[in-house]
């Protein structure tokens, strides 16, 4: 997947600047309500937000100055630090999100392009594929919020890629023909054969059912029958 990371970070500013203005639509107590995701609040989702754009400015540290600098300091602290902060009023959970933003797109910025092709021991992949990590975390947590933004309110762009990367991280345990609307030649999970399901629609559609972000009652299924469980992805 081809990345250029300082396109992406304009993406990410833009998408981030969304999340921000659903935020600041909330009335002061709704961090408590029951966010899409089970077991988390609206609290939940955006504390979890704000402390990834940390753990990813960490990465862009580490790429920057070679100098080993996790993601989170310790196994336990992406847990210690969603549940230290989930119960926080709206307003300072907003000047979070902002705040650990900017402190990423500083890092960003900060960045000389050598840097970027810096392989990340953590992720096992170049710093490059960190701006689109931050896209992909702000753009689907901020439909786990169930506060109206929804997958039709992402891009032709962030679908096809986050499609893209699914199937290509897919375990192969499902095997699939996927014919998104648009794309010249289908995409395949697993091992196809003539009897392997195909399923069609659109892509945002198609990458949020494979996300487990929507139920997948647009797509249409070839064969005839029901739509099967997808992969688990993340």
């Amino acid at each position: 997947m081809t990345i250029d990371p300082l396109v992406l970070m304009t993406d990410v500013d833009q998408a981030t600047e969304r999340l921000i203005r659903t935020a600041e639509g909330l009335e002061p107590g709704a961090t408590s309500a029951p966010s899409r995701l089970p077991g988390w609040t609206v609290g939940h989702v955006l504390t979890h937000v704000a402390r990834n754009a940390d753990a990813y400015t960490n990465l862009l540290t580490w790429a920057r100055t070679g100098v080993e600098t996790l993601p989170y300091a310790t196994p336990t602290a992406r847990a210690e630090g969603i549940e230290a902060g989930y119960r926080r009023p709206l307003d300072e959970q907003i000047a979070d999100l902002r705040e650990s933003h900017e402190r990423f797109a500083d890092a960003a910025a900060a960045m000389p392009a050598e840097a970027w092709t810096f392989h990340l021991a953590a992720t096992g992949q170049s710093a490059a594929v960190v701006p689109w990590a931050r896209l992909r975390e702000v753009e689907v947590h901020h439909v786990d919020l169930g506060l109206g933004y929804t997958p039709e309110d992402w891009s032709d762009a962030f679908a096809l890629r986050l499609l893209r990367e699914i199937v290509s991280g897919a375990d192969g345990s499902l095997a699939l023909v996927l014919r998104p609307h648009g794309l010249d030649h289908p995409l395949t999970i697993g091992t196809v054969t003539d009897a392997t399901p195909s399923v069609g629609g659109p892509t945002r559609s198609i990458a949020a059912w494979l996300a487990g972000r929507a139920d997948g009652s647009d797509l249409t299924i070839s064969p005839d029958g029901e739509l099967p469980a997808p992969p688990k992805w993340k």
